[in-house]
């Protein structure tokens, strides 16, 4: 185990030394999220209404306008890095540092899935509920980091606080090559002492959720041929042609690689006399209905916990294609998207940790969450280097989806447990 992680655990696992409930400093903390309600879900829809779909370049980089002053009137240090060498708008990075206090690296993005020619545009509120794109994944959690570093600032508690807020411009669509577009945050990483992820807060049997992991994403491609021929020949001489081959291979990926925390999916199939396929995204096929098909394409993805997993997985997948039907043949290649987040002891007493500050705020029992359920995030790439908590953001629903929605009246509660845990991770 990395020496900072252990040192990190035994650390989270001793008393916190004082009792249960609040102290002074910590209640004006919470009074100061809640005075400051109207001016969080203002700057919310502020955030909603302009469109920073990851390719929309311009918008991003006016959301990190918008987010610079609210950062510098905290008093932290922000800073821009352009990632135009990978075809995205750049990352947002604010910094307040503290001699000899955990140093705690708050992630999130600017960006959203939502492109500028999506009908989903603009905020909408009924009641306790914010509909809009990207209310949730993120803009509600960048609001509720803001929330929970003012309420520090109010209570004085701030300057003894050393945290780097490290925004990412293309969360939803990274930019290549990822040595590139992620390499600045695996810095980050490398200094600090762990990570809190603000990505939406999910919901498990009716209870607030936390995870200390999350799935790798791997996308696969498979090109297979077969024999042209007429489809009186087929299976007698002629061979079996791409289709049968592909519909094999995919039925026996099906079939056999199914393990826990494992998912496979095909995305995207094509097949015929000919076949092509772009980058993953659209494929194309022609042929006749008494022809033996000469060319089959497929495409999807791979989710793992860990590492092991990942590359057994692949192993197992590249056994499968070998084993081809008469004259056929087919290859399969891999490129790795997000790494996985395994769980870790630091991270469970990370986790452990925050069910403390929850008991003392007097919420109901958060839950740790099934790692199986959420997806890839940008906190993944830092997890070889540090522990970190993943849904510490908005509570939402339809992420991702055209009716996207928060819960205005969580942003509060969420702000709350992220300052103090800051403040108790700082040290009194």
């Amino acid at each position: 185990m990395n020496r900072k992680i252990a040192f990190l655990t035994l650390a989270l696992a001793a008393p916190m030394g004082h009792a249960a409930g609040l102290t002074a400093e910590e209640q004006k903390i919470v009074a100061s999220v809640q005075s400051h309600h109207a001016e969080s879900e203002a700057l919310l829809e502020k955030l909603v209404n302009q469109n920073s779909g990851t390719l929309n370049l311009a918008g991003v980089a006016r959301i990190a306008d918008m987010l610079r002053p609210e950062f510098e009137k905290l008093g932290l240090s922000v800073r821009w890095i352009p990632m135009a060498e990978v075809g995205r708008a750049g990352h947002l990075v604010a910094e307040h540092h503290a001699k000899g206090a955990k140093r705690i690296l708050l992630i999130a993005h600017l960006d959203t899935v939502f492109e500028a020619d999506s009908p989903f545009q603009t905020y909408v509120r009924t009641g306790d509920t914010a509909e809009g794109p990207g209310v949730g994944d993120i803009k509600g959690g960048v609001v509720v980091i803001l929330s929970a570093l003012r309420a520090l600032k109010d209570a004085g508690a701030l300057s003894r606080a050393d945290v780097t807020v490290f925004l990412t411009g293309d969360e939803e669509r990274p930019g290549h090559p990822i040595s590139i577009s992620r390499r600045d945050l695996i810095d980050a990483a490398k200094v600090n002492d762990l990570a809190l992820d603000f990505e939406t807060m999910a919901r498990e049997e009716g209870q607030d959720t936390i995870h200390i992991g999350r799935r790798s994403s791997t996308t696969w491609k498979l090109d297979v041929t077969g024999a042209p021929g007429h489809s009186s020949g087929v299976g007698k001489g002629g061979g079996f042609g791409a289709n049968y081959e592909l519909a094999r291979i995919v039925d026996e990926f099906r079939r056999t690689l199914p393990e826990p925390n494992l998912t496979f999916n095909v995305s995207l199939i094509a097949g015929g006399e000919t076949a092509e396929m772009d980058a993953g995204t659209h494929a194309s096929a022609s042929g006749k209905d008494n022809i033996i098909a000469g060319h089959a394409v497929a495409a999807g993805d791979i989710r793992t916990l860990t590492d092991e997993q990942l590359e057994h997985t692949r192993q197992k997948m590249r056994e499968i294609v070998a084993n081809h039907l008469d004259r056929t043949g087919a290859e399969i290649h891999f490129e790795d998207g997000y790494p996985s987040m395994a769980p870790t002891a630091a991270s469970q007493a990370l986790f452990d940790k925050l069910v403390q500050v929850n008991q003392d705020l007097g919420m109901a029992p958060l839950k740790e969450g099934d790692p199986a359920k959420r997806g890839a995030g940008d906190i993944s790439f830092v997890a070889q280097y540090l522990p970190g908590l993943v849904g510490m953001g908005a509570v939402g629903r339809g992420a991702h989806a055209v009716g996207e929605t928060v819960d205005l009246s969580r942003l509060d509660p969420q702000a709350e447990r992220a300052a103090l845990l800051i403040l108790r991770l700082s040290g009194k």
